[in-house]
């Protein structure tokens, strides 16, 4: 064999081999994944409080204390209410379904068209749980899948634990790759990682603060207009803002309907209209350019196939190792792009 055959053969072999690994321990690698997407996020902070002549140790222990005081009292202000608004939901589903259907029924008999194929009263009645069950079933069928109930339990208990050593060794384990990395192609991988750290952080870190703000903006004017599930609503609306247009467009869906349905006003989906059109407003000339900035983000066609194919084919694991691949991806194909329009494939 060729030694350029080596030199190519040596790094697909590994790429495939890691793939493999990875598809093998998938269920086993979320704790240790999550907590590397953790940590790296984490980290500038932490380099930052070094600054201030605080230790690694001590930089790390402080921002733990900060974020878990935070999130203890995001749980003790917001989960109450956010269960109350499940369960309300859970409780008027079978009823909201039932509204719809009488006003599908009101808007076929408007037209001449009849709806019987899609009887929500009758779906509801069929699959929907009895109130008094429902919270039943749903405890049953926790505790009957045991292993996706330890998995979780997991999860959560290891994550932090993990994430904690990773930020505490991130600058040791970066120099250790960092003296791995061959002599010849050092400054370009280094080059190339600086690209992707650019992309990852206008796609993560910036993305997080703005499925944040709006989520928060938009549970804020759900609320002020009177729908009773707003917040609920806002939230799922912004965790699924990270796909342009997708979090407005499922929000505005839901949101309407369940106005519809409470109100039975139409001239009243004004109120949906606008609060969705205030948060897009501010997440184009405000959000974004203030906390993404000017960098180059990755196309949402491109979020949505990565997204579902890390899923499709490492699970969870693959879902949250979508974006930084991707990412990673991205910038690699470019480089390759750029050696080819410099090649005498290309120029001849």
């Amino acid at each position: 064999m060729h030694i350029t055959d080596i030199k190519i053969w040596i790094p697909a072999t590994t790429l495939l081999a890691i793939s493999l690994l990875v598809y093998l321990l998938a269920p086993m690698l979320a704790p240790f994944v999550a907590g590397a997407i953790l940590a790296y996020l984490g980290d500038p902070l932490i380099d930052h409080l070094e600054r201030f002549k605080l230790s690694r140790g001590l930089a790390v222990t402080l921002v733990f204390f900060v974020l878990l005081t935070i999130l203890a009292l995001l749980i003790l202000l917001l989960l109450p209410i956010l269960q109350e608004q499940i369960n309300g939901l859970v409780q008027r589903a079978p009823s909201y379904l039932e509204a719809i259907d009488q006003l599908l029924a009101s808007l076929a008999a408007k037209f001449g068209v009849t709806i019987e194929s899609l009887n929500f009263k009758a779906l509801a009645k069929q699959y929907w749980p009895q109130d008094s069950d429902s919270t039943k079933n749903i405890l049953l069928a926790i505790t009957q899948s045991g292993g996706a109930l330890i998995s979780g339990i997991m999860f959560f208990m290891l994550t932090p634990i993990i994430t904690f050593y990773l930020l505490r060794d991130w600058d040791d384990l970066l120099e250790f790759i960092h003296q791995l990395l061959p002599h010849r192609v050092r400054d370009r991988v280094l080059r190339l990682a600086k690209q992707s750290d650019s992309m990852l952080s206008a796609f993560i870190r910036g993305q997080l603060l703005v499925m944040t703000a709006l989520g928060g903006l938009y549970a804020a004017g759900l609320s002020l207009i009177g729908l009773q599930f707003g917040l609920l609503v806002g939230v799922i609306a912004g965790l699924l803002s990270f796909i342009p247009y997708l979090g407005t467009t499922v929000g505005v869906l839901i949101a309407a309907i369940l106005y519809m349905v409470e109100y039975q006003d139409w001239l009243g989906l004004w109120k949906v209209g606008l609060v969705f059109a205030i948060g897009q407003a501010l997440e184009g000339y405000l959000l974004t350019p203030w906390l993404v900035g000017d960098k180059i983000g990755l196309h949402p066609v491109v979020v949505i196939f990565a997204v579902l194919a890390g899923g499709q084919l490492f699970g969870f694991v693959g879902v949250l190792l979508a974006l930084p691949a991707s990412s990673v991806i991205a910038v690699l194909i470019r480089e390759a792009v750029s050696i080819y329009k410099q090649s005498d494939a290309y120029l001849k």
